[in-house]
C-alpha cells in the first residue's frame, strides 16, 4: 500500500479510514463583498497562497471570506490542526492550519481526530507527494479527486511515537534549512567577490605589485573614441520579425548578450539580402558587444568565432578595439566593472533617457594601462573568476544534495529509522493500550460518535401551494 517498509508495530491503511476529507469552495468573484481583507474575517486559502510558502503552519491567505462569502459558497471552516493539501495546480502543497480556516476548491484537506499528531500527518503527506500526483487525473491539469484522496495511503504509528517522529523530523529539517540558507547566500557573496576583482583590476590595485616589479608605467586615461576603430549599432530588418528566417545570417539582439555567455537559444536569422543592408553592423571576431537599451542595458561580452559575420540590431553596439592600445578582453572587463556599470545606469535613469548613444560611448573615459599590464590583468581576473566558478559549481552540487536530503529524512522517518532506538527503550508506549491497533479503535469510536451526534440537515419545505379548483 505504501512505499515504505514499516515497523511491525505500525499499521498501513487509507487516509479516509481515519480522517474526514474536506473539499473547498469559492463564492462569486464578481461580488466583492464576498471577500475581506486578510486577517479580518474567515481565513481562506488558494493553492497560489502556498506558492513558495515554506512554513509548516499557516494562519491566512491573501484574502479572507466574509460571512456572506462563506455562507454562499461550498467553502467550509476547518479546525486548527487540519492538514490542508492542494489537489490541483499543483497537487501536493501541504500546510497545517494554525487556526480555523477554509479553502477554495483546489484543496482536499484532512481533519483527523486528536489521536493523530498534526505534525506527523503533515510530514507524512509531504513524503508521499509523488504518490498523490500519480493518482491525479485530467488533461489540462491533473487533479486529485475526493475519492482518490480518501484512498491515499497512510501510516499509523502509536501516538507517542508519532510525536517523537515529528519532533525528530523538525530537528533534522531545521538543520537542513540552516545549511540551505548558508548555501543560498554564497552566490551573492561570489557576485560581490567578482565585482571587487573587477574594481581592483581597472583601478590598478590588482596588479600594483606586478607593475612595480615590471614596467612601472603610469596608467593613462583616454576616451573610447581614441582607442577604437568602430563604434556603431544596426537596425531591425524591414518587416520586423516577419523578416526572420529559420537559418541564414545571425542577427544578434540584446537577449543574446549576457555577462557570462553569448546565448544562442532564440537567435534570430536573416537572409543574405537583408544582411547586405546591414553590412555596417557586421560583427567581427573579438568585437566587444554592448547592450545599449532597455532592461539589459550594460550587459557586455566579446564576439566569439561563431559570431563572425553576424549582424546586430539597434539595441546592440559594436565596439572594435584598436589592439595597439587596448585588448578586447581588458575592455570587456572595464565595461563590466562597477564604476562603468554605475555610469551606464546613471546616464539612463528616468524616462527621458532610455539608451546609450554613440556620442556618449565615444566620450567615456577609461583607465588605460600598458598592453603588458592589460595581459596580466586579464590573466588574474580569469584566474579569480575560474576559482569563483568552481566554488559556484560546488555550491550547486551541494544544493542538489541538500534538497535530496529532505526527502531522504522523510523516507527514514516513515520507515521507522529515526525512532528505532526510541522504540527499543519505550516498548510500553507502543504496545497494549498504547499500540497502533488500540489507537485505531479509539479513532473509529470517536469518528462514529461524531457521526451519531451530527444534526441531520432539515429538508426544505415545498413553498408551492396547490391552487383551489
Amino acid at each position: 500500500m505504501t512505499t515504505f517498509n514499516i515497523p511491525e508495530s505500525w499499521l498501513e491503511l487509507n487516509i479516509g479510514d481515519i480522517a474526514d476529507v474536506i473539499a473547498g469552495g469559492t463564492p462569486k468573484a464578481a461580488e466583492l463583498d464576498n471577500f475581506a481583507k486578510s486577517g479580518t474575517a474567515h481565513a481562506w486559502l488558494t493553492p497560489a497562497d502556498l506558492s513558495k510558502y515554506n512554513k509548516k503552519y499557516i494562519s491566512y491567505g491573501k484574502r479572507d471570506l466574509s460571512q456572506k462569502g462563506l455562507d454562499t459558497s461550498s467553502a467550509k471552516l476547518m479546525p486548527k490542526g487540519a492538514i490542508l493539501f492542494s489537489s490541483r495546480a499543483p497537487i501536493g502543497y501541504v500546510v497545517v492550519a494554525n487556526n480555523e480556516i477554509s479553502t477554495n476548491q483546489g484543496f482536499k484537506s484532512f481533519v483527523f481526530t486528536k489521536h493523530v499528531d498534526s505534525s506527523f500527518a503533515y510530514y507524512y503527506l509531504r513524503s508521499i507527494r509523488d504518490v498523490a500526483e500519480s493518482r491525479g487525473s485530467g488533461t489540462t491539469f491533473k487533479e486529485l479527486s475526493g475519492a482518490n484522496a480518501k484512498k491515499l495511503p497512510f501510516i499509523l504509528a502509536p501516538l507517542a511515537e508519532q510525536i517523537q517522529i515529528a519532533n525528530k523530523t523538525d530537528e533534522l529539517l531545521a538543520q537542513v534549512d540552516a545549511i540551505k540558507t548558508r548555501l543560498d547566500a554564497i552566490p551573492n557573496i561570489l557576485k560581490r567577490f567578482r565585482q571587487s576583482v573587477l574594481a581592483a583590476a581597472v583601478s590598478g590595485k590588482l596588479t600594483f605589485a606586478w607593475n612595480q616589479n615590471n614596467s612601472k608605467v603610469k596608467w593613462d586615461r583616454d576616451i573610447i573614441k581614441n582607442i577604437s576603430s568602430k563604434i556603431g549599432s544596426g537596425s531591425t530588418p524591414k518587416g520586423g520579425k516577419s523578416a526572420y528566417r529559420e537559418s541564414g545570417v545571425m542577427l544578434v539582439r540584446s537577449m543574446n548578450i549576457h555577462f557570462d555567455k553569448i546565448k544562442y537559444k532564440g537567435m534570430a536569422f536573416i537572409d543574405e539580402a537583408q544582411a547586405k543592408k546591414l553590412d555596417n553592423a557586421k560583427v567581427h571576431e573579438d568585437d566587444v558587444l554592448l547592450n545599449i537599451t532597455g532592461a539589459s542595458i550594460g550587459r557586455v561580452n566579446i564576439a566569439p568565432t561563431e559570431l563572425n559575420g553576424a549582424r546586430v540590431n539597434q539595441h546592440v553596439a559594436i565596439i572594435r578595439c584598436n589592439k595597439n592600445y587596448i585588448l578586447p578582453k581588458y575592455f570587456r572587463y572595464q565595461l563590466s566593472s562597477p564604476a562603468t556599470q554605475k555610469w551606464i545606469l546613471d546616464e539612463n535613469y528616468g524616462a527621458t533617457r532610455q539608451a546609450l548613444t554613440k556620442g556618449m560611448i565615444e566620450e567615456y573615459k577609461i583607465n588605460l594601462p600598458s598592453i603588458d599590464e592589460q595581459i596580466e590583468i586579464v590573466r588574474k581576473i580569469d584566474q579569480y573568476f575560474t576559482f569563483a566558478d568552481q566554488i559556484e559549481q560546488r555550491v550547486k552540487d551541494a544544493q542538489t544534495r541538500v534538497n535530496n536530503l529532505t526527502q531522504s529524512i522523510l523516507a527514514k522517518a516513515f520507515r521507522g529509522e529515526l525512532t528505532a532506538e526510541w522504540r527499543e527503550q519505550n516498548k510500553d508506549l507502543i504496545g497494549g493500550e498504547n499500540s497502533a491497533e488500540a489507537l485505531l479503535d479509539k479513532i473509529k469510536a470517536e469518528r462514529e460518535s461524531i457521526q451519531i451526534t451530527k444534526p441531520k440537515k432539515k429538508k426544505k419545505k415545498n413553498s408551492t401551494k396547490k391552487k383551489c379548483e
